[in-house]
């Protein structure tokens, strides 16, 4: 089988692109993949490291404004799109693939054009402006939640399959867990709460962090919190001010970026994130209750409606970003955490929407279209 694969930007549009990718590599060892992107997302370091070519080209977001800017940007998407028509020409593949980012818009169209089949796999419960311009000219849309297939219009085909993501549920003994709680250099006695704002962190979730610290709120339970590597040292500087080592905080662990975030996840009793598509699947496949801050100002509020796919079935409580304070969050998490029927009905909740199969049911799809 030979694979196109279009993501670009960030890792919620570039991982679940190399997830498929492997996914077909597994089932078929002889496929050619590669994938389409830009020179300015994070595909140029994760396409390759994951063993993929990676073929670049030109494409922007557009708005309706009229502006000197604009109309560079489509002057260049425009011709990205004659530059992914010639890599579609050279390649000759089976498939084009799209997970993600402004770059779908021109490889898909193209595609099409050359009357390649096609399949775009939308993350997000609320889909974006690619999804719905291209859903007429894609022939199957996949997504992640059952929210979103009322919601994408004029496709023939549209699939529930979930967000294929890397982190899995795993049943850890007593003695592993054990490790991983003490190799933070926490305590397996006490309710651990895992914290982070994606691979670059949350500046509104730090500040709440800061003020817990401060006001010593966390008494009752611990932290193990992932700042964004870009955000480490602010912060470290910003606990000296206050007389704070930031090695030596009681019932806290602070770190710039969590390497071994499998391990966490699957440890720690609560779970306080942005609500990014990734971050909903892996919370619920693995079970967790969770406090999710939507990113707010990003396109259709698509961070609220994953929070609220959760929220819905009592999985998770929604606090919005322009409202999360210290207290409110410290209150939110000791209602839960502190109360071990509530914290284990909310883990059971979120496993009602968790969708472990995804890659299966992905490359099912894929067959259908490459025959």
């Amino acid at each position: 089988m030979k694979v196109i694969i279009a993501a670009a930007g960030t890792a919620g549009h570039i991982n679940p692109g190399l997830a498929i990718a492997n996914k077909i590599k597994k089932e078929q060892n002889d496929s050619e993949i590669i994938f389409i992107g830009t020179t300015r997302g994070l595909e140029n370091d994760l396409v390759p490291r994951a063993g993929y070519k990676l073929k670049t080209i030109d494409a922007y977001g557009l708005s309706k404004e009229i502006s000197i800017e604009n109309l560079k940007k489509m002057y260049k998407t425009l011709k990205g799109f004659g530059e992914a028509k010639k890599i579609i020409k050279e390649f000759k593949p089976d498939i084009v693939i799209g997970t993600g980012g402004y770059i779908c818009g021109a490889t898909i169209i193209a595609a099409h054009k050359l009357k390649i089949p096609t399949l775009l796999h939308e993350s997000n419960a609320f889909p974006g402006k690619a999804v719905k311009m291209l859903s007429s000219k894609t022939d199957t849309i996949l997504v992640s939640f059952e929210d979103a297939i009322p919601r994408i219009k004029n496709c023939k085909n549209v699939v529930f399959t979930g967000t294929p993501v890397k982190i899995k549920k795993q049943n850890y003994n007593e003695e592993e867990r054990s490790r991983i709680i003490y190799g933070v250099d926490l305590d397996i006695n006490r309710p651990t709460v895992l914290v982070f704002g994606g691979s670059q962190g949350a500046k509104r979730i730090n500040e709440t962090i800061i003020d817990i610290i401060k006001n010593k709120r966390n008494k009752d339970y611990q932290m193990i919190w992932a700042t964004g590597p870009k955000q480490f040292d602010g912060i470290k500087e910003e606990l000296e001010d206050l007389n704070l080592n930031i090695n030596k905080i009681q019932n806290m662990k602070i770190v710039p970026y969590i390497y071994n975030m499998e391990e966490i996840m699957n440890v720690v009793n609560l779970i306080v994130a942005r609500s990014g598509a990734m971050t909903i699947t892996e919370i619920s496949n693995l079970g967790k209750p969770s406090i999710l801050v939507p990113l707010p100002n990003v396109s259709h509020n698509h961070q609220l409606y994953n929070a609220k796919a959760l929220e819905n079935v009592g999985a998770a409580k929604i606090i919005l970003n322009d409202e999360i304070n210290g207290e409110k969050l410290n209150k939110t998490i000791e209602e839960i955490v502190l109360n071990k029927d509530k914290m284990k009905k909310m883990g059971e909740n979120a496993l009602k929407i968790s969708t472990v199969d995804a890659e299966d049911k992905i490359y099912e799809e894929i067959k259908k279209l490459v025959k």
